[in-house]
């Protein structure tokens, strides 16, 4: 949520703000502004809505001056007005702010710094930091901004730069993710890698607690405690190519048809030359692994479908049981972990407030936690015992697709090592297994060669108000992931249900303007799937199956079908996802909607 960007360097800050803002438009806002500190005053200039509308304020009342933060807001305590956008002043006019996450104690502060004269404008938290800052200045920033950090019970990443240091920014995180391109000359803060890749591939991480100072030449750390420490340096290995369209409309579609690239990074190298599966990351040995007697998988939205897929694996491969949470409840409903579970922690940006809260209280139970996240030097990857990385490349359109499907392949191959080490498969049955996962990324290349008959088929559909999707086995997190994708893309209302489930509440919802989605691959409740569609096909409902080639008779019992090539029923939800992703585009591009910025949508659910 929220996109910070800040620069100080030789070049004029405004150009670099907005170039970085553009690149963070994924993560979701409803407003934006920069702060530039311009020939000795903070020019302050914020917009209500998209970043066009900023971008054509500057371009007709330029901002000059080489030091400044940008920000695009998504609205949390206000309404999206302009006097609630970002940037923040202080009472002076001279100290301006940034600032992402949730300050739970802002009306405290409010409430002191108002009765001690700070003119406070705005109903945001953020300004009240600003007002904070202030009221602790005494000729030093960083001291100011380290006093007032120590004073907010919450989650920020504060950027700040004040006119009597023009050339400083000071940046400080908690909670909320904050990094510093290392430039030459030139260093650039911001909450997210694609905003400072146009100019470098040196990126420092900030941790927790900790404050940067940043100037043109140098940029130095501090903990809590104010002692200096040696920032976390990385060297990003995708480059700005990887966060651009390369000539497709959009970065979802783009990203559709990333995916067998990202399937394929994801599995490469887990097996070695002893035909075992290679899971180094875990620091488990088989006797460890043997010994868990539970598994927990926590995520939230595309993540937890992905864990209800690895559920099904898990259990029936290494025979142990799963319990699969919505990361906001495992938090709060007291879950029996010990030391004898692994905790499993899904989250595509490794920033997702509920499961960094649910993986601090697996570690306090005594759980092992392991992460499945796509970020490098994410806060989960400091907070786990270990990682499982899907190598899927940035994922800039909010909805999930390629990162959803390179999940499953990690926890596949997580599944696999469990039964390996448990015994519970044979080293053949392994190894079977393998080789045919190895082939998943073909077949999804496969979909997406001959998938030109989805989009004739969205056209029937995208006047619909409200859709149904079904499903059994491992076809019900596929279907709820499809239900998801429609929903936050095409604006339609999507509900799924194992199909079983549907004359228990959801056929009272049939109708012929109603189309029903049922994912009819082939596999051992074939028969079951089947005798669901007639029952709503004989109250008039339209269906559109998801089916595997070669299954001439589904031809009969539905409207549309959208195909698959023939695979094991346990390795079928990665394929018999990217139909449903490819339908719910379709439908939301012929509705005239922005798929890759859904409205009221972020990328990264950093706040609670």
């Amino acid at each position: 949520m929220c996109g910070i960007v800040g620069y100080t360097g030789p070049r004029q800050a405004c150009g670099v703000l907005l170039g970085g803002l553009t690149r963070l438009e994924y993560r979701g806002y409803d407003s934006a502004g920069v702060a530039v500190v311009s020939d000795g005053e903070m020019a302050l200039v914020r917009r209500v809505g998209k970043l066009e509308n900023l971008k054509a304020a500057v371009a007709g009342d330029p901002v000059v001056g080489t030091a400044g933060i940008g920000h695009t807001r998504w609205a949390t305590h206000g309404a999206p007005t302009e006097d609630n956008a970002h940037p923040h002043r202080d009472c002076s006019g001279r100290l301006a702010i940034v600032h992402n996450g949730i300050i739970e104690n802002f009306a405290e502060l409010r409430t002191e710094l108002a009765a001690a004269g700070h003119a406070i404008r705005s109903e945001t938290d953020t300004e009240v930091v600003a007002h904070l800052i202030e009221a602790l200045y005494e000729g030093d920033l960083v001291a100011a901004v380290q006093k007032a950090t120590a004073r907010l019970h919450g989650s920020y990443a504060i950027a700040a730069v004040h006119l009597d240091h023009p050339d400083l920014l000071v940046a400080a995180r908690k909670d909320s993710p904050l990094i510093i391109g290392l430039g030459d000359g030139e260093n650039i803060v911001a909450s997210d890698i694609p905003a400072v890749l146009e100019h470098t591939r040196r990126v420092a991480v900030l941790h927790d607690g900790q404050v940067a100072v940043v100037t043109p030449e140098r940029v130095t750390v501090h903990d809590a405690s104010g002692a200096e420490v040696e920032p976390e340096v990385m060297v990003v290995e995708w480059d700005l190519d990887a966060a651009e369209k390369g000539g497709y409309e959009d970065f979802m579609l783009k990203e559709i048809f990333e995916q067998p690239k990202a399937l394929r990074e994801t599995l490469r190298g887990r097996v070695g030359e002893d035909g075992r599966i290679q899971m180094s990351e875990l620091q488990m040995s088989d006797e460890e692994l043997a010994a868990i007697e539970r598994v927990f998988i926590v995520a939230c939205g595309t993540s937890y479908h992905a864990g209800l897929v690895a559920k099904l694996l898990i259990e029936q491969w290494a025979r142990v049981p799963v319990e699969v949470d919505v990361s906001s409840e495992f938090r709060y409903r007291d879950p029996i972990v010990d030391r004898n579970t692994l905790v499993v922690a899904i989250t595509q940006s490794g920033e997702t407030a509920d499961t960094l809260a649910g993986v601090r209280e697996a570690r306090e139970r005594g759980a092992r936690v392991f992460a499945v996240t796509n970020v490098v030097g994410s806060r989960v990857t400091r907070e786990a015992d270990g990682v499982i990385y899907t190598h899927a490349g940035p994922e800039i359109g909010v909805a999930a697709t390629k990162t959803f499907t390179a999940q499953i392949a990690a926890l596949s191959v997580l599944a696999l090592r469990l039964a390996q080490a448990r015994a519970t498969l044979e080293p053949e049955q392994v190894a079977s297994l393998w080789a045919e996962l190895a082939t998943v990324p073909d077949v999804v290349e496969a979909i997406l060669a001959d998938a030109q008959d989805i989009e004739a088929c969205a056209r029937e559909y995208t006047q619909a108000v409200s859709s149904l999707f079904l499903g059994r086995g491992m076809g019900v997190p596929v279907a709820m992931e499809g239900a998801l994708k429609l929903k936050e893309i095409s604006y339609i209302h999507a509900e799924a249900y194992p199909a079983g489930e549907m004359k228990h509440g959801p056929i009272a919802l049939i109708t012929p303007d109603v189309p029903v989605v049922v994912v009819a691959t082939q596999g051992h409740t074939y028969e079951k799937v089947v005798s669901n569609i007639q029952e709503v096909r004989a109250r008039g409902a339209r269906v559109i199956a998801v089916a595997t080639y070669g299954d001439e008779a589904i031809r009969s019992y539905a409207e549309h079908v959208l195909w698959i090539p023939q695979v094991s029923e346990a390795l079928s939800a990665i394929p018999a996802a990217v139909p449903l992703q490819l339908l719910a585009y379709h439908i939301a591009k012929l509705r005239g909607c922005n798929v890759d910025q859904p409205r009221n949508l972020a990328k990264s659910v950093t706040v609670e």
